[in-house]
């Protein structure tokens, strides 16, 4: 079976999970943690271990260290990887799924929000993968052992999937993404007023030092990987503003993260600081009706309209874009018709 890397946008909790931990004895000497780990870590390589190490996911004494750091007596290491130990396994479940095209290569489902993509830490059922495996049989497995998935989006995100059936069509997509032919357009609603029409975001996305359950945006390539978002503003409305981001890569909470950087969170994300009132006046009214939208939007207004690939057999180019589900258009209606009636607007 293929197995191929994967550029995810996806919850962090859902990826991270301890496959080992254990305490230095104390007679050890001085060591570099890679050697130390290729030692006591079975099937496993030393460029996985530098790469988990890049990736902050080797903990000593719960602090990220690089693959240079030298192991002491006592130290409690911990090595985490991106899929769940194999002591949780995939339980087939009939959930219902939006496919909204399929043929015998791949299929393109719609995805609501609220829905995990795969299973994981807090996450054991109800994901897209326990659907798929009830639903297809055999489907390829990816890098990390998950069924068919090319991509994935946040939990609370919502829209376009593709999903490969055959192992020829999760190499053949599996390359789009990587060599960044496919297309991927989001739908976004952002607190603030941009000043510029569009204009695109760089920088290296790596895990919060601080915070790990966020991702940041760094200048400095050791931190992180480099991630590229491309937005152009659709609405203004005044103190929110409806975006369009296409992405050239897809990094773990890429859009999040990059909006956040450039001063324009996502409207009630709440991971990123997008669930406060960030632009506007602390009056009742206004704080009534910023909470009324949260209410009617209860996650970050950020929605996969538009999905385009080119098909692995036919090499027709496919394009394929969703509607903007009930709840974000309900909160993009309820910001137009207050920006029509306001000309408070900082």
């Amino acid at each position: 079976m293929s197995k191929l890397d994967l550029n995810p946008e996806n919850e962090i909790e859902e990826e991270l999970f301890e496959h080992h931990r254990f305490e230095v004895p104390k007679g050890q000497s001085l060591v570099r943690i890679d050697k130390y780990l290729m030692q006591v870590v079975e099937n496993t390589t030393r460029n996985k271990i530098q790469q988990a190490a890049n990736s902050g996911n080797i903990l000593v004494n719960d602090v990220p260290v690089k693959s240079n750091y030298k192991v002491k007596p006592f130290d409690v290491v911990r090595y985490l990887m991106a899929h769940p130990p194999y002591e949780y396994l995939l339980e087939p479940e009939d959930i219902p799924l939006n496919i909204v095209y399929e043929d015998d290569q791949l299929l393109v489902i719609n995805k609501e929000a609220g829905m995990v993509v795969h299973p994981g830490h807090g996450n054991y059922s109800g994901t897209l993968v326990n659907a798929l495996a009830f639903h297809f049989e055999n489907l390829p497995m990816n890098s990390s052992e998950r069924p068919g998935l090319v991509h994935r989006i946040d939990k609370n995100t919502s829209g376009l999937l593709v999903i490969a059936k055959t192992d020829h069509a999760m190499a053949y997509l599996a390359k789009q993404f990587a060599d960044k032919t496919s297309e991927r357009e989001y739908i976004a609603l952002v607190w603030g007023n941009p000043s510029e029409d569009e204009g695109t975001i760089r920088g290296y996305i790596g895990r919060h030092l601080k915070d790990r359950m966020q991702m940041a945006v760094f200048q400095d390539e050791a931190y992180g990987k480099p991630a590229v978002t491309h937005y152009k503003v659709l609405e203004r409305f005044g103190y929110v503003t409806l975006i369009s981001c296409k992405l050239e890569t897809g990094r773990t909470h890429q859009i999040r993260a990059h909006m956040k950087h450039i001063g324009h969170p996502l409207f009630n994300d709440e991971r990123y600081g997008g669930n406060g009132i960030l632009k506007g006046t602390s009056f009742t009214k206004y704080k009534q009706f910023v909470e009324n939208c949260f209410k009617i939007l209860p996650r970050q207004a950020l929605h996969a309209k538009t999905l385009g690939f080119e098909h692995p057999i036919s090499k027709t180019f496919m394009r394929f874009d969703s509607e903007i589900p009930k709840d974000l258009m309900e909160c993009i209606e309820k910001w137009r018709t207050y920006s029509k009636s306001h000309q408070e607007f900082e």
